[in-house]
């Protein structure tokens, strides 16, 4: 007699114990329970081990449940993402999720409500908060706009100018601008007097209007109320609970003056009488499921917050609330649960009458037929069976493989597509983490996924924030960093460093004058109006800049050795203009109704200098010219992008082409990318690796030769001499400065032939150098997809305490961590202490040393987080592109340099969850001063689309040698790299145009006009 899923379904009060599941067999246990539920109007709450399993729950129960009307309504009540008693908030998106997410459960608008077992725990505002707190406005109703203002700020909205978050609202005459907390759009109020005319929801980008609606509802803007009346509640909460003085602690200060400080979240219940559970919000007739092991979580959870409470309670500024007042006990919690109808999930490793797991099917590529396994399966289990990729282009690529060795499978769209079709085997796209065979009367079914089969896994998104295109030339001179201290280069005068803004009044109203010092104390002060004869100096170390004395003639020196220089390199570039105009390229011809289908594909809003930097590449390739371009973004600012779109202009102008990357990671996930993006177009790509098997490349090597081979994607393999292209037209090289010297030379014979596209996040000095001088064609993109948030960089002597928390930060949230071990001999010796150190921790390790297949499963496991945290060596630095994984602690930072340490960081903060790197080192006092100023650069860069920035750092850090030259020195040195720019430009232009250069004229005077009124920005 097989198990009946219905009649497990408790009634109020009571606990079922369900049969071990397998797999993703609970998320397909929890839909068919939320069905039946749902149909008696009873919502079903579950409450996860770990913020992964919510996560992972929250994709795959809908797969399993009806589409259209019929869908299960699911949402995730996320964690604050903080760690007990942190001094920082939680990010304004997440407290916007929690607040509708509480909502929806108390308006019945929730079917499914997932929540991970620490969550559960935390203490909230009651439901009257909210219900008191939230209010509506409709089409046609009188508004008071004063008291509208008063109310919003009251709920905790800020008024700002332009609105681009939840929380945020503006007022501009009779429009009212809102983004309400919970809300996906801001909506657009216009008033007729005090008459509400028009609601309309608005692009937060474009901030153009879209469509139409009756009513707006807004909720509170925090998860406690900011009037008048709870924050003298407050104070007077916080006097009976805390001895000693409350005026000394800045936080109590804050308060009365209606500020909300950082971290204010763990003082919640000092705002209410008294607080509320989930159990208070989630109805009494629902049922609550408890997914894996529950009491040890919240075990685990106490321990932690007792000893945080215990080293951080000594601080009498910042007096702590005691854990039992902010989180539920296990007591507590499940005495709370008891009235309510219970489930138990548990994974076990025997089959039970609920599921079994999947036998061993995976692919053996050291057989004949690698689907040797599977085909047995197939035969012998009687089952119809489902194989799941993670993406449409994974289905492609599976579909394509199993028909190399005969196995011809259809493919099918969804769970009820597949129970409809008669087929007894099918592909489909499932987010399912682990297959599972079903064993319940009438569900003869079986689910295999990647992770059975061992084949790649890959996706995500995230979407659109813009401002105007990027303008590199000015991102070379700003002044906008500069600091006290910092050289800085007058044309006039030479190298001198910068020592503030003073005022001055000289007869004419006060104005304000840049004070510079040069050699021997002289003093210079230029007006503000003179800017543009001020650069900031990059060629040398700040400490080492040459300054010079005013008026000794030392300076013109230095321009006239220059200026020689200046001429020969200036004929060298001429004659590589001359030599690249000579040559003829291919002018690319394509369907501009193709072109458009494949960039809807994408999915996103193309950034402002991502839709500059395409069309620079399509431009080039359409010219007839060879291209020669150098795309430089910050890691994750869609450069990947670029090369797709390049990569389709191509292949559909029938040509090859090839995609060269420094690592196997990196070939491997670009492999992973184009196959998704090209899996609706007649286009064949293949992958030259290590990862790949011999037959696999001897294949794609006879599919480029004859030519039926589209785009490969490879290593350094790809530049031997028995790979032959029947028709290569586009090379695409991923960090070419990651390449040797042999492999670069034979990309400079591929220059002569093909358009080449380089991408790069840290364009390495020289790089930067011959790009500025128009030696390549330079394209930056230098602006954040929306919603991703900057890098908290934190440096820290390495210590046990910091390790535990920076890796509990991310855990807790149901991330992933790097821990980079740059010493393979002592990885497993680091591995042993981690694993003391951090025991509900899943440690893998991954390094070069490994064996391909080894290193092959190890990263598959991270990224399907079936680990949580890699424990590796550079290998990661990159290519590997893992959203969930969010923090990285690098071990001795003080070793790497400014780019490594750049594109290190650039591994963590790939989604809009904020992201954090620890630079671990021996002892912050004792560091040399070059690493010193590394680890400050690199602290300072924390704003996205930095790469760039510190490329000009480390000309200054380096030293930035000649643009043609190799060598570490020149006079770029002597006299700064902006002006040294400036004169090779005009060289260069005179050259052209067949004139001897006047190297005076970038430093000729311009017209100066005086207007005899104050210049000055006020104080305030």
């Amino acid at each position: 007699m097989s198990f009946d899923l219905e009649k497990s379904l408790p009634k109020p009060g009571n606990r079922f114990a369900l049969p071990a599941v397998h797999g993703s067999a609970d998320a397909y246990a929890l839909a068919q329970a939320a069905r039946r539920l749902k149909a008696e109007g009873r919502m079903l709450a579950v409450v996860a081990a770990n913020a992964t399993d919510g996560q992972r729950l929250l994709s795959e129960i809908p797969w399993f449940s009806p589409q259209g009307d019929g869908a299960l309504r699911c949402n995730l009540l996320p964690d604050w993402e903080t760690l007990p008693y942190d001094a920082f908030s939680p990010h304004q998106d997440l407290v916007s999720e929690r607040l509708a997410t509480l909502y929806q459960i108390q308006h019945g608008e929730c079917d499914v409500l997932i929540v991970p077992a620490t969550t559960a725990l935390l203490r909230m505002a009651p439901p009257a908060f909210l219900a008191g707190y939230t209010f509506f406005f409709k089409q046609g109703e009188t508004l008071d706009e004063a008291r509208l203002k008063t109310q919003l700020t009251l709920a905790g909205y800020a008024h700002v100018t332009q609105v681009m978050s939840p929380g945020e609202y503006s007022v501009r005459g009779g429009l009212i601008d809102l983004f309400p907390m919970g809300s996906a759009l801001p909506y657009r109020i216009d008033l007729f007097g005090e008459t509400i005319e028009t609601i309309r929801t608005f692009d937060a980008d474009t901030q153009r209007s879209l469509y139409p609606v009756r009513e707006v509802r807004l909720l509170p803007g925090r998860e406690f109320p900011m009037d008048e009346a709870a924050r003298t509640a407050f104070r007077g909460r916080w006097r009976e609970v805390f001895e000693g003085d409350p005026s000394k602690s800045p936080i109590y200060k804050d308060i009365g003056n209606g500020i909300a400080s950082a971290g204010i979240e763990y003082y919640l219940p000092l705002f209410f009488e008294h607080t509320a559970t989930l159990f208070e919000y989630v109805p009494q007739e629902a049922m609550f499921a408890f997914v894996g092991d529950i009491e040890a979580a919240i075990r685990r959870f106490w321990a932690d917050t007792q000893s945080r409470y215990k080293f951080l309670k000594a601080d009498r500024d910042r007096p702590l609330l005691e854990p039992a007042a902010l989180f539920l006990t296990d007591e507590d919690f499940f005495t709370l649960a008891k009235p309510f109808a219970r489930w138990v999930l548990q994974q076990g490793d025997m089959p039970s009458e609920l599921s079994a797991p999947i036998p061993n099917i995976a692919v053996n590529r050291r057989l004949d037929d690698p689907l040797t396994n599977l085909r047995a399966y197939l035969l012998q289990s009687g089952k119809r069976v489902l194989i799941c990729a993670d993406s449409n282009g994974r289905r492609e690529t599976l579909q394509q493989y199993f028909a190399e060795f005969d196995l011809q499978l259809d493919a099918c769209d969804s769970y009820e597509d597949f129970l409809s079709s008669p087929a007894r085997t099918m592909l489909g796209v499932a987010p399912l983490q682990a297959g599972f065979e079903l064993l319940l009367d009438g569900q003869d079914l079986a689910f295999i996924t990647e992770t059975e089969l061992y084949a790649g896994t890959g996706r995500r998104a995230g979407r659109r924030k813009q401002e105007a295109v990027t303008q590199v030339e000015y991102m070379v001179r700003d002044l906008s960093e500069l600091k006290v201290g910092d050289p800085v280069v007058h044309v006039g005068h030479g190298i001198g460093r910068y020592h503030g803004l003073i005022s001055m009044d000289l007869g004419e109203g006060e104005t304000e004058f840049l004070h510079l010092e040069y050699a021997n104390d002289t003093k210079l002060y230029v007006p503000v109006s003179q800017l543009h004869v001020i650069s900031r100096y990059s060629g040398a170390s700040p400490d080492d800049a040459p300054l010079h004395s005013l008026g000794s003639g030392q300076w013109e020196k230095a321009k006239r050795k220059a200026a020689q220089q200046v001429r020969d390199t200036a004929a060298e570039l001429l004659n590589l203009y001359a030599r690249r105009a000579a040559r003829q390229g291919h002018a690319f011809q394509y369907s501009a109704r193709d072109y458009e289908a494949f960039a809807e594909s994408f999915g996103f809003d193309e950034t402002p200098d991502q839709a500059a930097a395409i069309n620079s590449v399509i431009v080039d390739m359409t010219s007839g010219k060879p291209m020669d371009r150098l795309i430089c973004g910050d890691v994750g600012f869609g450069k990947t992008e670029v090369a797709l779109r390049a990569a389709f202009v191509a292949v559909m102008g029938g040509k090859q082409v090839a995609i060269l990357a420094p690592t196997t990671l990196l070939a491997e996930q670009h492999a992973q990318t184009f196959a998704d993006r090209f899996a609706d177009w007649p286009v064949k790509i293949a992958e030259l690796s290590r990862f790949r098997t011999g037959k696999e490349v001897t294949q794609a090597i006879k599919g480029l030769a004859d030519g039926t081979i589209d785009i490969v994607i490879g290593t350094h393999k790809l530049l031997s001499n028995e790979v032959k292209f029947s028709r290569l037209g586009l090379v695409i090289i991923d960090e070419e400065h990651r390449f040797g010297v042999r492999q670069k030379e034979a990309l400079k014979a591929l220059r002569a032939e093909v358009d080449v596209l380089t991408l790069t996040a840290t364009p390495i000095p020289r790089t930067l150098g011959m790009a500025l001088e128009g030696l390549r064609d330079f394209s930056v993109i230098a602006t954040a997809p929306q919603k991703r948030l900057a890098i908290k960089t934190f440096v820290r002597s390495e210590d046990d305490s910091v390790i535990r928390e920076a890796c509990l930060r991310e855990l807790k949230r149901g991330g992933q961590v790097y821990f980079l071990h740059n010493e393979v001999e002592t990885i497993l010796n680091r591995k042993a202490m981690l694993e003391a150190l951090l025991p509900e921790a899943r440690i893998a390790v991954a390094h070069g040393q490994m064996h391909e297949r080894e290193l092959e499963k190890v990263m598959r496991d991270f990224v399907s987080q079936r680990s949580n945290i890699l424990l590796c060596t550079t290998i990661i630095e990159t290519g590997i592109d893992v959203p969930t994984a969010n923090t990285i602690i690098m071990h001795r930072a003080d070793k790497f340099g400014l780019a490594q340490l750049h594109q290190l960081r650039g591994r963590v903060g790939r989604s809009h969850h904020q992201a954090y790197a620890y630079l671990l080192v021996h002892d912050v006092t004792g560091l040399s001063k070059q690493a010193q100023r590394r680890l400050e650069a690199i602290q300072q860069m924390e704003e996205l689309g930095s790469g760039f920035y510190l490329a000009m750092h480390d000309l200054e850090i380096r030293g930035a040698g000649e643009v043609l030259g190799e060598n570490q020195s020149g006079e770029m040195q002597e006299i700064g790299f902006q002006l040294y720019s400036d004169m090779l430009n005009e060289a260069v232009r005179s050259l052209k145009n067949g004139k001897e250069p006047d190297l005076a004229a970038p430093l000729s005077t311009t017209t100066e006009i005086n207007l005899h009124v104050p210049a000055l920005l006020p104080q305030d």
